[in-house]
């Protein structure tokens, strides 16, 4: 039998090599390191480091004027009190040091249609705002530009403004953190199309293979269910081996593209729902991240409108942690209080029962009200990095906890 075992082995490995290769390069598990929790998408004309400042220093004044206290955000939100103040400070040197960890600057909805000539002059303008930016160290984590379409009314302005970006973000040596946003996606071409173009821009500004990477937004009905029948995003995510960074929802897009009213276009409609938990399927192990879209409600005139803007977008924002998607996009500096707020407190709520239960997997204790499995175990390891890396909580806190370094998690994570 050890002969026939060993022949039966030889011979599956034989059969399943293509299939093992196949789940090898289009599954090679999930992201761990940092990621922005937040995209904040400036209209391009006004995408200078002027405007980048004034973005930040809007949403300081906005929690100074309307929530100056920990109580006072907790009231706002309908948030715990002790929940917040344990988090209020953290926010407020947030938003000091950090304000915006990826920002893009676009040349599509919030922009419009313009002459070649005036796209030109703002591109200039982008290039220039963040080259200022970066020599003052203000250019966020994460920087980038979402262009035209490749539908084909708009394919040769998307192009352009995709080389000439491209092109003078690498003369400024800024390629490092860039992200670029393919918008408006009906078709898997137009994903293995946008693989292409970054093929020969790596070999025209001599870039190392592979080194360009994009966004696909999903925000169009064809993007999410082909003509056949087939979920089309699933393939888009391998239309461009190893080069879709992320898949983005776009909410009104998608929503408008359903038929669905104008008053009923938000995160939570069971439309919005069904598009996103498609993505994440499609997403899931293959090194694609889901970020979710924007609410659109920014009424900020005054304390009542603040708190209530406050108190939906942290409910949404926390709606979209809970069920696994970690970024989102903001259209108002005043979301910023709110999405910061959501994730802090999600990831605390979180660090003492994901502390206690991987401590105890690790060390294989019994006795506990839960057991866990390795799959499980990765998860909880996941959760604290996240927890880390958004600024929740303190890589001290969490070694403290469960007794394991950042390296150590992130081993597990594997």
């Amino acid at each position: 039998m050890p002969d026939f075992r060993t022949a039966l082995t030889d011979r599956l490995d034989e059969a399943l090599a293509d299939a093992d290769k196949a789940l090898a390069v289009g599954y090679p598990g999930a992201p761990t390191g940092r990621h922005p929790v937040h995209t904040v998408y400036l209209p391009a004309d006004r995408c200078t480091a002027d405007h980048v400042r004034d973005f930040a220093a809007t949403a300081r004044e906005l929690l100074a004027t309307y929530a100056p206290s920990a109580d006072e955000l907790a009231r706002a939100t309908g948030e715990s009190a002790d929940d917040v103040a344990g988090v209020y400070d953290r926010l407020v040197a947030k938003l000091d040091q950090d304000p915006i960890e990826d920002l893009r600057a676009d040349f599509e909805d919030g922009y419009g249609v313009r002459t070649d000539d005036a796209e030109d002059t703002h591109l200039t303008g982008v290039l220039e705002g963040f080259g200022e930016l970066a020599g003052r160290q203000q250019l966020p984590t994460w920087h980038g530009i979402r262009f035209k379409s490749f539908e084909a009314p708009t394919r040769t302005r998307g192009v352009r403004t995709l080389v000439d970006y491209l092109g003078g973000m690498a003369q400024a040596g800024l390629l490092t953190g860039n992200v670029l946003t393919l918008p408006k996606v009906t078709s898997v071409d137009q994903v293995a199309a946008m693989g292409t173009a970054c093929a020969a821009l790596e070999k025209e500004l001599q870039l190392p293979s592979g080194s360009v990477r994009f966004e696909v937004q999903v925000e169009t009905p064809q993007a999410i269910l082909a003509a056949d029948g087939g979920a089309a995003v699933a393939r888009m995510v391998h239309a461009a081996p190893g080069r879709v960074s992320a898949l983005v929802y776009g909410t009104f897009d998608y929503s408008a593209g359903l038929g669905i009213a104008a008053a009923y276009q938000a995160l939570d409609h069971p439309a919005a729902d069904h598009a996103k938990a498609v993505m994440q399927v499609a997403a899931a192990q293959t090194g694609t991240r889901i970020c979710d879209g924007s609410t659109n409600v920014v009424a900020f005139g005054d304390r009542d409108s603040a708190h209530a803007t406050w108190r939906l977008h942290t409910g949404l924002v926390t709606r979209s942690l809970v069920r696994g998607i970690y970024q989102g996009w903001d259209m108002h500096p005043g979301h910023l209080i709110s999405r910061y707020l959501a994730n802090y407190l999600f990831f605390r709520r979180a660090l003492p029962s994901a502390a206690g239960r991987l401590a105890a997997y690790v060390q294989q204790t019994s006795g506990g009200d839960v057991m866990d499995e390795p799959a499980t175990a990765k998860m909880l390891a996941d959760a604290l990095l996240r927890g880390v890396h958004c600024g929740a909580v303190g890589a001290e806190e969490v070694e403290s906890a469960c007794g394991l370094g950042t390296s150590e998690l992130t081993e597990l994570t594997h």
